[in-house]
C-alpha cells in the first residue's frame, strides 16, 4: 500500500565542512538540535530516454534512514512535491507503476543513477520544542548506471531545508535569509537526480529538461501550441486521477473536450483524416471520465438541496438514502475510471496524440497569419451556436427543449474553447469573447444539471416508495429543480442577447 506526503523544501549549494550560521536568529526558530549522521543509498529508475526526468519526476528505491522504501516524487509547484511512498521490495510496487503509466506507457523503467548521501541532520524547533523544519547537509556521490555514460561519477555537497508537516512557508523564507546572509546560495538544480544526470551526461549531451518551445508565428503554430497544452494536461492529470485528488477527473475531462473541440473547429488547419479518429477516441475517454464527474456534480447538488431544507420537510431517512445511493454510484464510477486508465486503448490514444504533435498533419491554412485564419474558425462555431440557441428558444417547454438546450450548451463550450485557443494570437478580444460564451454556457449548464438531478430525484422517490418510506421530500426537491430550470429558460434570452451584442464579429476580427 502506498501513502503520500507533501514535501516543501529549499535546496542550497554547500561545501564540505559547511558550518551553519546561527539559525535561532531566524524568526520563529528557538533551537537547532543536531540529530546525527545517516547513510542513504538510493537507486533512481527511469526509461531509457529519461521520460520521468524530463517531466521532473523522480522514482527511487532507497535504503538507510527512517523512510527506506520506494519513493515517487511528483512536482506540484517550484519547491513543492508530492512524495508517494511504498514499502521496500525488490520489484517496483504496482501502485507506483500505475502512477507512471501515462509517462512511460509500455516502456520499462530501469536503474539510471545510484546516489549515496552522507546526511548530517539538524532539527529546527520552536519555543515548545515542536519541529518546524529539518535541515540536512548532504555529502553526495552519484554514479551513472545507464549504458550511455555508465560509470561516470559526480560529487558535491548540498543543503536541504524541509518544512515540517503543516508548517508555515514564512519559516523557510526566514531561514533562507539567514543562510544567504552567511553566503549560502540557492542550488541551481531542483533535485539530486537532475544535477547528477547533467554532470554525468556524455560529452555533448545536455541535461534532461525540455527545451522551450519557439514562439508561435503562424495559425498552425498557435493551434498546435494549444493542442500540446491539452495533451500535457492529460498526461499530468493521469496520476492525480488515479490518486483520487479533488477536481482531477473534471480537469482531465475538460482537457479531452478541449482537444476534441480544437480538432473540430480547426479542420482548415489540421487534416481531419488524422484528427477525426482521434476525436472519436477522445469522445470515448470523455464519456468514461464523465461517469465519475457527473456523479460528483450530482451528489454535490443533491446534498446541498437536502442540507437547505428545514427539518420538518425531511420526511423519512432522506440523508441516509441519499448517502447510500451516492456511495454506490461513486464506487462504481471510480472502478470504471481506474479500469479505463489501465486500458491499452487509452495508452494508444496518448501515443497517437504524441505522434500528431511530432508530425503535425498541417493543411494550407496552417501557414496563414493567425489574425486571418483563427477568427474565421471561431466565428464558424459561433454561428452554429446561434442556430442552436435559436432552436432551443423556439422549442415548447418540456423534454424537447431540455434536449435542445443541452445541444446548445455543448456548442457554447466549443465556441469558448475555440476562442481560448486563439487568445494568445488575438489577445483581449478573444478573451472577452470567451468570457461571453462562458456566461451562456453557465446558464445552459445549470439547466442541464437540473435535468439530470430531476431524473435522479425521481429514481430516489421510486426507491423510497418501494421501501415503504415517504417520497414527499424527493417530490418537493423535484418541484424545486423544475422551477429552477424554468428560471434558467427565462434567463437565457437576456444572457444570449448580452453575449451576442452587435460588434462582436468586428471585435474578434480586429
Amino acid at each position: 500500500m502506498a501513502d503520500s506526503k507533501r514535501e516543501v523544501e529549499r535546496k542550497y549549494e554547500a561545501t564540505p565542512g559547511t558550518r551553519l550560521p546561527d539559525l535561532t536568529r531566524a524568526a520563529g526558530v528557538a533551537a537547532v538540535v543536531h540529530r546525527g549522521l545517516t547513510e542513504l543509498d538510493a537507486v533512481y529508475y527511469d526509461t531509457e530516454d529519461l521520460r520521468l526526468a524530463a517531466d521532473s519526476l523522480t522514482l527511487r528505491r532507497r535504503t538507510g534512514g527512517d523512510d527506506a522504501g520506494w519513493h515517487l516524487k511528483i512536482p506540484v509547484s517550484p519547491g513543492v512535491r508530492d512524495e508517494i511512498r511504498a514499502p521496500l521490495t525488490d520489484a517496483l510496487p504496482a501502485a507506483l507503476g500505475a502512477l507512471l503509466r501515462s509517462r512511460v506507457r509500455n516502456a520499462p523503467v530501469t536503474p539510471v543513477m545510484r546516489i549515496l548521501s552522507a546526511r548530517d541532520v539538524h532539527h529546527l524547533l520552536d519555543g515548545d520544542g515542536a519541529l518546524l523544519a529539518e535541515l540536512s547537509i548532504d555529502e553526495v556521490l552519484a554514479e551513472r548506471l545507464t549504458e550511455e555514460g555508465h560509470g561516470a561519477t559526480s560529487a558535491w555537497t548540498e543543503m536541504e531545508v524541509e518544512l515540517a508537516d503543516d508548517g508555515d512557508l514564512a519559516l523557510l523564507d526566514a531561514v533562507g535569509r539567514r543562510l544567504r546572509k552567511a553566503g549560502v546560495r540557492p542550488a541551481d538544480a531542483p533535485s539530486k537526480l537532475s544535477r547528477a544526470l547533467t554532470e554525468t551526461a556524455p560529452a555533448g549531451r545536455g541535461g534532461t529538461r525540455r527545451g522551450r518551445e519557439p514562439a508561435p508565428r503562424t495559425a498552425g503554430d498557435h493551434v498546435l501550441a494549444y493542442v500540446r497544452r491539452q495533451v500535457t494536461a492529460l498526461v499530468e492529470l493521469d496520476p492525480a486521477v488515479r490518486r483520487d485528488l479533488p477536481d482531477s477527473v473534471h480537469r482531465m475531462r475538460v482537457a479531452t473536450r478541449r482537444l476534441r473541440s480544437t480538432f473540430r473547429t480547426y479542420r482548415p488547419v489540421l487534416d481531419r483524416t488524422v484528427t477525426d479518429p482521434l476525436r472519436g477516441e477522445l469522445k470515448w475517454l470523455a464519456a468514461e471520465l464523465g461517469v465519475e464527474r457527473d456523479q460528483e456534480v450530482l451528489d454535490a447538488r443533491l446534498r446541498a438541496h437536502v442540507a437547505g431544507l428545514p427539518a420538518p420537510l425531511l420526511l423519512g431517512p432522506v440523508s441516509a438514502r441519499l448517502e447510500l445511493s451516492s456511495a454506490a454510484r461513486r464506487t462504481g464510477a471510480r472502478q470504471r475510471v481506474a479500469s479505463v486508465l489501465d486500458d491499452g486503448r487509452y495508452l494508444a490514444l496518448l501515443d497517437a496524440l504524441d505522434a500528431l504533435l511530432a508530425d503535425p498533419p498541417l493543411r494550407p491554412a496552417a501557414a496563414r497569419a493567425p489574425r486571418d485564419a483563427l477568427p474565421r474558425a471561431v466565428l464558424r462555431e459561433y454561428e452554429r451556436l446561434a442556430t442552436r440557441v435559436g432552436s432551443a428558444l423556439d422549442e415548447p417547454a418540456g423534454r424537447s427543449r431540455d434536449v435542445a438546450m443541452h445541444e446548445a450548451r455543448k456548442a457554447a463550450k466549443r465556441v469558448r474553447y475555440a476562442a481560448e485557443a486563439a487568445r494568445p494570437a488575438l489577445g483581449k478580444p478573444a478573451k472577452r469573447f470567451a468570457g461571453r460564451m462562458k456566461s451562456v454556457q453557465s446558464v445552459l449548464g445549470d439547466h442541464q444539471d437540473g435535468v439530470v438531478a430531476r431524473d435522479a430525484l425521481r429514481t430516489l422517490a421510486v426507491q423510497a416508495h418501494g421501501a415503504g418510506e415517504s417520497a414527499f421530500t424527493w417530490g418537493l426537491l423535484y418541484a424545486r429543480e423544475e422551477a429552477a430550470a424554468a428560471a434558467r429558460e427565462r434567463e437565457l434570452p437576456e444572457v444570449w442577447a448580452r453575449a451576442a451584442r452587435p460588434g462582436l464579429r468586428a471585435a474578434l476580427e480586429g
